[in-house]
């Protein structure tokens, strides 16, 4: 449920332009590592996600169409 005392604040601070109620500010974000946004640009992996495509690529067609509909009967039989 809204603060109605502070819906009242925020309407007469708006319609005077003045500050009424001091707030203090908001606490400064930490840097990030460098090593760590390049790994998360990667999915978190030094070398990059590449398990699924991977596996793809070895599998016969017929591999692939299993390996589907088990996942699918995980995911929708139950």
């Amino acid at each position: 449920m809204p603060d109605p005392m502070r819906f009242a604040i925020a309407l007469v601070e708006g319609v005077t332009g003045e500050t009424l109620v001091e707030r203090p500010a908001e606490p400064a974000k930490p840097e990030k590592s460098p090593a760590a946004v390049a790994r998360g640009r990667k999915g978190g992996k030094a070398g990059g996600a590449k398990g699924g495509k991977a596996r793809a690529a070895t599998m016969t067609p017929a591999q692939r169409k299993a390996s589907a509909k088990k996942a699918a009967e995980a995911r929708w039989g139950k």
